[in-house]
């Protein structure tokens, strides 16, 4: 194979995992949108956790309550949703990382869901202590339903990658 080739094919790998990935996120972002919407549940706020990423660049690794009842800066709702889209992607790539490419090209429903299940291992033994809310959101007012709403959600995560995938069958196939 030529070197040509082989980029080829490593930029469209790249291309399709970020699109699926992409595709997972967005799904979570209307759910939660039309969870906001219709149940009055409120919708993560990406600017704070973009606060604490710049507090982890200072080297701070909790948010701490200071920095939550700081004024939010211009730039942080902007980088906060640019870190989750990030992330999103990032954890599509660990998918492709585990499996492989074989999961782009048959989307397997049980293997996605079960991947986005298992990355709620993310905000309850990092974000959410991180943001001062404790283990698994310990220190919320009702745990066991930010629990199930973390469940849900990264459950829509792993739906989202197997749509993504399904979709990208689609266009592949034009």
């Amino acid at each position: 194979m030529k070197q040509e080739q082989i980029m080829e094919i490593h930029w469209s790998l790249i291309w399709q995992v970020t699109f699926v990935g992409s595709v997972a996120t967005a799904l979570i972002d209307v759910a939660a949108w039309a969870r906001g919407r219709w149940m009055g549940v409120p919708g993560p706020n990406w600017g704070l956790v973009a606060r604490w990423v710049l507090g982890l660049l200072q080297g701070r690794l909790m948010l701490g309550a200071g920095g939550k009842k700081m004024p939010p800066r211009g730039f942080e709702s902007a980088l906060g949703w640019m870190f989750h889209y990030a992330v999103g992607g990032a954890l599509a790539f660990g998918l492709w990382g585990i499996v492989g490419a074989g999961w782009l090209q048959a989307p397997a429903f049980g293997l996605s869901l079960g991947y986005g299940v298992l990355t709620v291992v993310l905000p309850f033994c990092l974000l959410q202590p991180a943001m001062g809310l404790g283990f698994a959101a310990r220190k919320t007012a009702f745990p066991w339903r930010a629990r199930l709403n973390s469940l849900i959600t990264h459950g829509l995560f792993g739906f989202g990658l197997f749509l993504g995938s399904a979709l990208l069958q689609v266009i592949s196939a034009r």
